[in-house]
């Protein structure tokens, strides 16, 4: 029996990005559907927003010198030429000194306007008179032209994630198609003699798959094609022609488990009888999920994952996904929440450990409590808000010691 050449996770990632470069194709999508995608290239304003100068309060557009030192002990007194309707030019300008224009919130600024007066701060005498009480800058209560968008800005950078706040800023420009990274499509296979459908009854000694649909759901939450290839006995034939089918068709293939090094795992076997093939990792200095493959094969990554269901998700979370964002340019970041860890907890040296865990509020302060679970439950997992990282070299966790837990997306 092979004895696993373990690296760290920093080291299985560096050799992803060394040993693959993916072209993912450009694809144009309706701006209704856009939500999630990865963008392809900068988006660049052609317009400025706003391309009219507009008020941001109800009030009066005065010019700011003929209200300078008004108070409402000596308010200043303007004679009001008309109001300004939302939607329409502004059909009065400011000509002489002493004049004003009542605008709403939104409404365009007219010209010899350089300020709007709050309509607080203000007292209509009669139909034609209004008094001034306050003093303004030039400036004040005015969005500019360009002031939120400039004509060439850069709005949206390359590998920017769609988030509907993205989706309103593209509308605001006038985008109705959005040039995306296509979807990398990712093939799932699951092995094992003792995994069946999740129509079937199990027998005992039988599971049902929970891994493939762990995997899918997923892929498609991280902007990837999932593509369900079934599950495969272990028969070395039967799990290569699955492995050769899901190459053609996919830009990389999942095969969960058999990665092990046990009499039955076929994995490393099948990956090995292609020509064009690679074992760059087998086994990884982390709990859960030592026993994980990462392989070149056809050009392509090909990667053999636990089968217990935690270990699964663990290295999907750290590994897989990380090489899906890198696929798409993704440049999002995760930002941990820093917690107090609530026991004292001991662990190996020389791995990282990745331990769900649940949030608490005590007092206005975060509190992350572990969960405990066989690597072969899912339950504890899907009751976790997320994980929390220990470094190979730390020997354990300290009760109130602080943490930063990233959440499981």
């Amino acid at each position: 029996m092979d004895l696993f050449n373990v690296v760290s996770v920093n080291k299985a990632q560096n050799i992803l990005n060394e040993n693959f470069y993916y072209k993912l194709e450009k694809e144009e999508i309706n701006l209704e559907k856009a939500i999630g995608r990865i963008i392809y290239e900068d988006i660049i304003s052609k317009v400025n927003v706003p391309e009219f100068r507009r008020s941001t309060v109800d009030g009066y557009a005065v010019n700011c010198r003929d209200v300078a030192g008004a108070s409402e002990s000596m308010p200043a007194m303007l004679n009001l030429k008309g109001e300004v309707l939302m939607g329409e030019l502004a059909g009065h300008s400011i000509d002489l000194p002493g004049e004003c224009v009542y605008v709403p919130t939104g409404g365009m600024i007219p010209d010899g306007a350089d300020a709007v007066v709050m309509i607080e701060y203000t007292e209509k005498l009669d139909e034609e008179t209004i008094l001034i009480n306050s003093a303004c800058a030039n400036g004040d209560n005015v969005v500019q032209i360009g002031d939120d968008i400039s004509i060439d800005e850069v709005v949206i950078k390359k590998g920017t994630k769609l988030r509907p706040y993205e989706i309103g800023v593209l509308s605001s420009l006038g985008f109705t198609e959005i040039p995306v990274f296509r979807k990398p499509k990712v093939g799932i296979i699951s092995t094992g003699d003792e995994i069946v459908g999740i129509n079937e009854i199990p027998k005992l000694g039988q599971v049902r798959d929970i891994n493939t649909y762990l995997l899918y759901s997923s892929i498609l939450k991280d902007e990837a094609e999932p593509i369900n290839y079934g599950v495969v006995k272990d028969e070395y034939e039967l799990l290569k022609s699955t492995v050769d089918k899901a190459l053609k068709q996919c830009d990389m293939v999942l095969i969960s488990g058999g990665s092990s090094v046990g009499v039955k795992d076929q994995t490393i076997e099948v990956i090995d009888s292609f020509q064009e093939s690679e074992v760059l990792v087998h086994g990884i200095a982390v709990k859960p999920g030592k026993p994980t493959i990462i392989s070149k094969v056809c050009g392509k990554a090909v990667f053999g994952l636990p089968g217990h269901p935690l270990s699964c998700a663990i290295i999907y979370q750290i590994i897989v996904k990380n090489f899906i964002n890198k696929l798409q340019n993704n440049i999002d970041k995760e930002y941990p929440v820093q917690c107090s860890f609530s026991i004292n907890y001991h662990k190996a040296k020389g791995r990282e450990e990745y331990l769900p865990v649940v949030l608490k509020n005590v007092d206005n302060k975060f509190i992350a409590d572990p969960i405990f679970s066989k690597s072969g439950l899912i339950t504890g997992f899907s009751k976790a808000y997320g994980y929390i990282k220990i470094d190979k070299n730390i020997e354990g966790l300290r009760e109130g010691e602080k943490v930063l837990v990233y959440k499981f997306n």
